[in-house]
């Protein structure tokens, strides 16, 4: 079982990026998918996912700039991230509890700068 990242890069403040999740292997549940970010500086943090109705959450910060979707059926999530700034410039965590378990994926960087 693994999740894997992609859609990370360097961006100029002000632009936009698209980052996927997929997780695959031997999977008999799955929930709570979500994405999560960290730096040096910080502890990791959530920046989206869904409560236990369903409904979207977003840290504060990223509220009318991020998007967070799901497709159940391919178990994938995706974050959609516009008008970034710097300060969103971290590493990016998908995670997701498979088979009762908490997995995380590798991360991917996202660099905000011009």
């Amino acid at each position: 079982v693994q999740l894997v990242e992609s859609g990370g890069g360097l961006v100029q403040p002000g632009g936009s990026l698209r980052l996927s999740c997929a997780a695959s292997g031997s999977i008999a549940s799955i929930y709570g998918m979500g994405w999560y970010r960290q730096t040096p500086a910080k502890q990791r943090e959530l920046v989206a996912g869904f409560n236990n109705s369903g409904r979207t959450i977003y840290t504060d910060s990223v509220k009318g700039r991020f998007t967070i979707s799901r497709d159940n059926a391919k178990n994938t999530v995706t974050l959609q991230m516009n008008n970034l700034k710097p300060e969103d410039t971290a590493v990016y965590y998908c995670s997701a509890v498979i088979n009762g378990l908490l997995e995380w994926g590798q991360g991917t960087q996202v660099t905000v700068s011009s």
